[in-house]
């Protein structure tokens, strides 16, 4: 499975609300930048120029990766539940489908505000609700509870999204907007459809039976063939200010 592929996937789902909001912040007149989870660097590669961009990650391989993706990013080691920043570092901070795979969504929230100056913004671009998926039709929705289920065998939170406001009040972060993410009206290319599987099979391996896997593949793309398929998972973002 390549990472900084499916990253640069997952980047592209959210790069119409990104500029609109790094637009609405002002940018490109702020000093420095935080994305924390940066992972391979696949957002960070595509900030406007502007301000000294930061990327923080817990992975040591994810953050040699981003030194080659975003190589103008200065790289950090670290824990979004600690973050190794003072008070006030930065003028926007923001991340990247990460807090469903936090322990503490909360804190981390209450790390990233910590480090947000004043009147600065601290940005959650996308948590994803699988409880709320929608297969169609009725044969594929075994696929979704499948990859709920493998959400939660992984460490994930896979209802986060839905909560997000919320945590984004409790954090003592006043939100500016949020809401859910577009989805895009297109079918997704073979190459998307190709990657979108190779995770469903990296999730699903050793508990749901190969050849189980294999049949839900098989629906898929005959649904797809015919045009009756239906995958939708809401993905929220919050953006807010300190």
């Amino acid at each position: 499975m390549n990472w900084h592929t499916r990253y640069t996937q997952q980047a592209n789902w959210t790069r119409t609300l990104r500029s609109y909001i790094f637009e609405k912040t002002g940018f490109r007149n702020t000093q420095r930048v935080l994305e924390v989870g940066c992972g391979t660097g696949a957002v960070l590669s595509e900030l406007p120029e502007g301000p000294a961009a930061y990327g923080l990650d817990i992975a040591h391989d994810a953050l040699i990766q981003c030194g080659r993706y975003a190589p103008r990013a200065m790289r950090v080691q670290g824990d979004v539940l600690s973050l190794p920043f003072s008070d006030n570092s930065f003028e926007i901070v923001y991340s990247h489908f990460l807090l469903l795979w936090v322990t503490k969504p909360l804190q981390a929230l209450q790390e990233m505000k910590r480090v947000t100056q004043p009147r600065g913004h601290v940005i959650a671009f996308a948590e994803p609700d699988y409880l709320h998926r929608l297969d169609q039709p009725e044969e594929l929705v075994p696929l979704g509870k499948w990859q709920t289920e493998a959400l939660r065998r992984q460490g994930a939170d896979p209802g986060l999204g839905a909560r997000l406001a919320k945590l984004f009040f409790e954090a003592g972060i006043h939100i500016i907007e949020t809401g859910t993410i577009e989805s895009k009206d297109s079918e997704p290319s073979l190459e998307d459809w190709k990657l979108e599987w190779d995770v469903i099979v990296s999730d699903l391996h050793g508990w749901v039976p190969q050849e189980e896997i294999q049949r839900m593949k098989d629906l898929d793309r005959q649904a797809r063939g015919r045009g009756t398929r239906v995958l939708y998972v809401p993905t929220y973002f919050a953006w807010g200010r300190v």
